[in-house]
This record gives structure tokens, sequence and C-alpha cells, in this order.
């Protein structure tokens, strides 16, 4: 007869591999049940993303066969709790367990194009997100996830008006686009847009997510530090293409991120436009804009490279029609897929190593 305890000593042996540790010191193990030599349990992944589910499960078989039954009819069931370093107490976004700003150092990188995709592809994977356009000269949500007409409700809650997000394809969604008409110019200064993002973020009904990505306009201004300054942000991805003029701006959107009065972690580089692939040739790729300058940057500044994404038409016509690439079958979905997991890999990496993270205190 297996016991239990053979079980749980057995899966002493199986490392996360991200962490380090094993399954049963990080509390990861739970529900095991024996039956004859019938063996099932379940594994709490700290992300339903986890990009390294195939691994763990064949790691456990081995572990059992080896060390408990080699004739072990084995049964593994998976969940996930997405880890957070932040508490209920926090008044701005409590339920929100991650804050994921996305960045660019400059325009025209495919930044809101990676935002949409990122967020979707983690609610493919089944967590709760959220996703607002803080583009607020140039928001391009709406028409990316077919809601140009959608107006947000507004309800009462505790005396305060909260705005209701759009639920469009499995995910929450905000943008200034939705309170201007798609013709009309957002002519404002500075604090009229840092004041429209405070909005947005302490003014929505946001309700409970795992992970809330924020598209970031390009550069290094007012909105980035309004962001840092209103909640504590988890960490910051940062979106480039691999020619050198963007290549320089993206640094300085990193050098941003890790100055000492701001210090959000940057959780990676997306490389955008990496290479022209055509749809019915997915093994051809043409370097238009150079190559492997995202990755270069990645591995100049020590940061993880969450993907290489290729210039594909699919993309485009996607945006352009509310009909985002990862929602689609082929190499753009496979990619936009991909990188969600690493990016949910790198977050749950973040708060098992890094101290909890802080809202910006800057007084001048």
């Amino acid at each position: 007869m297996i016991s239990k305890e053979e079980v749980l000593n057995a899966l002493r042996h199986v490392n996360d591999p991200d962490f380090k540790k094993d399954l049963v010191t990080l509390n990861m193990i739970d529900d095991i049940e024996v039956e004859g030599n019938r063996v099932s349990f379940t594994v709490v992944l700290t992300t339903p993303a986890c990009p390294l589910k195939d691994q763990i499960a064949s790691d456990c078989v081995q572990a059992i066969h080896h060390h408990v039954d080699a004739d072990a009819e084995v049964n593994i069931n998976f969940t996930a709790k997405v880890t957070t370093l932040r508490d209920n107490q926090q008044q701005i976004l409590p339920d929100v367990k991650n804050i994921i700003a996305v960045a660019s150092g400059k325009g025209g990188v495919g930044k809101s194009t990676v935002s949409v995709n990122l967020a979707l592809g983690l609610a493919g994977k089944g967590a709760r997100v959220g996703l607002l356009d803080a583009d607020i000269y140039g928001p391009s949500v709406p028409i990316m996830l077919d809601l140009d007409d959608y107006v947000p409700r507004v309800v009462d809650q505790d005396g305060k008006k909260l705005m209701i997000p759009a639920e469009k394809y499995g995910i929450k969604a905000l943008s200034i686009g939705f309170l201007v008409k798609e013709d009309q110019a957002v002519v404002w200064r500075g604090p009229m847009a840092s004041g429209a993002l405070k909005q947005f973020v302490t003014d929505s009904s946001w309700g409970e997510l795992d992970y809330l990505i924020i598209d970031l306009p390009p550069g290094t201004g007012d909105i980035h530090l309004t962001l840092v300054q209103t909640v504590p942000v988890t960490g910051a991805v940062i979106v480039t293409t691999p020619q050198e003029v963007a290549m320089a701006d993206a640094r300085k959107a990193i050098a941003m991120f890790n100055q000492p009065a701001i210090q959000v972690p940057v959780l990676g580089i997306v490389e955008n436009m990496a290479w022209f692939t055509p749809e019915e040739l997915p093994d051809h790729k043409y370097y238009l804009f150079g190559k492997e300058g995202g990755k270069n940057i990645a591995a100049h500044f020590d940061i993880p490279l969450l993907g290489q994404i290729p210039i594909v038409q699919g993309i485009r016509e996607g945006g352009d029609e509310g009909q985002p690439a990862v929602l689609q079958s082929g190499i753009s979905a496979d990619a936009f897929s991909g990188l969600a997991e690493r990016l949910a890999q790198q977050v749950a990496i973040r708060n098992a190593s890094l101290e909890a993270t802080r809202k910006v205190e800057m007084t001048s």
C-alpha cells in the first residue's frame, strides 16, 4: 500500500524550476489521495499562465515512480494562486494583485498592440485581467477591442461615484477613448492628463484582478510619474523594435524605472517587429529593422527577454478589426501566448525574490 507520506516525501525531490526549492517546501502540493496504486494530488501554481506546467508534471511522475512505486498510476491536477506582495489594507486598488506598466521610449513600436494581446493572453490562461489605456493623447484600446461605442456606466458605491470598465474577450478595460469621440483631439496640459489617469485608477470599479496591465504613453513624462506616485507598480515591461533609434529611447525608459527615486523592477523586454514573416511562409524571416536589438538590450541590462514578436499582416488586421492576434491561430497567436506565460513567470519570480512594491514618494 502506498501512503500519503510516501507521496509527499517523493515530491520533496521535485524542485520548482524558477524558485529552486521543492514543491512541498513551497506549499504547492494539496489534496493527496491514494487508492491502491493510484495516486492523485493537486499542484498549486503561482499563475495559471505557468509555462513550466508540463515539466513540473513530468518531474512529479518520475519522482513517484522512482521513490514510491514504479507501477503507480499518477493523476495530477493543477490549480493556481497568483502571487502578490500587495495587501488588502491598501486603499487604492486593494483587490488588484499585480499592477504591470507597459512602456516604451518612443511611439510607433507597437506598445498598445503588445499590451492588448498580453492582457488577452493572460486571460486566456485563466487569469483575471484588467487593461487600462493610459495613453491619454493617443488611445488605441477602443479600436483594438472593438469597443468604439462603449460609454462607461457610473455607479454609486459607498457614497462615491465609480466608473465601470467595459468587459470584452474576458478582460476588463478602460480608456480615455471611451469618453471622447474618435475624431476629437485631447488637447490637455500635463496636469489634466495626469488627473485623468488618477481618476481611471482611483474612481473606477476594477474588482478582483490578478493582473492590471497599464498601457502607458511613449516617453518618460507626467503620466509615468503620476502612475508610480498613485499606486505601487509591481513591475514594468519595455517594448522596443530592433533598430537603434528605438533602442536608444528604450534605454531611457529602463533608466527611468531604475532611478533611485522610482525603483520599479523592469520585468523584461519585448522586441516587437523582430522580423517579417509571411503567414504562408512561417519559417522565413526577413530582418527589416535590424536583428536582435531587443535581445541585446536585455543582455546589457541583465533583464529577461520576454519575447520576440514578428511582423505579420494578421497582427495589424486583428488590431484594426477589433480581433487581436492572440485570439486567432498561427505564429502570431503563439508568440503572444508565450509572451503572456513568460511575463506571468517573471511576476512570480519578482514577488518571490524582491521586497514588496511601494508607492513612490517624490518631493520634486
